[in-house]
């Protein structure tokens, strides 16, 4: 088999689930990150010949059945650094991108500060604010053993300076002090699953996703409440959120008694950050 028709082989696969557009970038993620072989190569010699591969029917069959392109190759990226994701490990998004390099940019220079990463998940947010903030003691928090074993892979990205911790957020409060707290909780409600893409659905982890219709501000009141006792005075709280629920997030937290609440615009303009003081 050519460059050529390996391309070919995961591009029509890929082009049975996407658009044009995203299946030439998933056949690329997926050619470069599974097989080992850039766009780039086939262009330059779209005849070479490539080594035979025994999984090529199961990564087909993977495309076919919607599995995202980062757990096909097994890793995804987070603001340039290599994040190893898998089933049950929800993949980073770029609106939580978006947030950590606002919270780089406000903390760069700062020393000692302690910082919790709630529901940590594949780790991209604390390890990412681990390697940016050389000075800062970083903990991750996640209720999956399982997820927190691929979090702690990930922690070789900083020199392993993030301790992570299974913790329940919902039932059991963290130990420690910290000048930050921080998170991406679940939130997208039940009912808005029936806009979410195949790909999400089936293999994204619900738990890591989805919040109940009856209470979709579950997560924001806990962590908030908890933060009150977590965050050392003049500490700060930062969410990302639903786009639907920004004025009701605001309102939370200053019920709380959380002073200079800011809700923030993604590059999409949609509210998708908030961010607090406890004084």
């Amino acid at each position: 088999m050519t460059r050529r028709e390996l391309w070919d082989c995961i591009y029509d696969a890929a082009a049975g689930v996407y658009d044009r557009r995203e299946a030439r970038a998933f056949a690329a993620f997926v050619c470069e990150g599974r097989l080992g072989m850039r766009f780039t190569d086939v262009i330059v010699e779209p005849d070479a010949p490539c080594p035979d591969r025994e999984d090529l029917p199961d990564i087909l069959a993977e495309i076919r059945d919607c599995r995202p392109a980062q757990y096909i190759a097994g890793f995804a990226y987070f603001l340039g650094r290599k994040f190893a994701v898998r089933e049950g490990v929800l993949i980073p998004r770029p609106e939580t991108e978006e947030m950590v390099r606002r919270i780089v940019d406000r903390y760069k220079g700062r020393s000692g500060m302690r910082i919790l990463d709630v529901g940590t998940g594949s780790g991209c947010i604390a390890v990412t604010l681990a390697a940016e903030l050389p000075d800062a003691e970083v903990t991750g928090i996640d209720v999956s053993e399982t997820v927190l074993a691929v979090a702690g892979r990930n922690g070789s990205l900083c020199g392993g300076r993030v301790r992570f911790e299974c913790c329940d957020i919902l039932t059991r409060q963290p130990g420690g002090r910290f000048d930050l707290v921080v998170s991406n909780p679940p939130y997208v409600t039940l009912g808005e699953k029936a806009e979410m893409r195949p790909n999400v659905l089936k293999h994204e982890p619900h738990r890591a996703l989805f919040v109940g219709d009856d209470d979709p501000l579950l997560f924001y009141r806990v962590i908030a409440e908890r933060g009150r006792s977590l965050l050392a005075p003049g500490g700060a709280l930062w969410f990302e959120i639903n786009e639907r629920f920004g004025d009701e997030v605001t309102a939370l937290l200053g019920s709380l008694g959380y002073a200079d609440v800011k809700l923030t615009a993604d590059l999409f303009g949609k509210p998708r950050i908030t961010e607090a003081v406890w004084k």
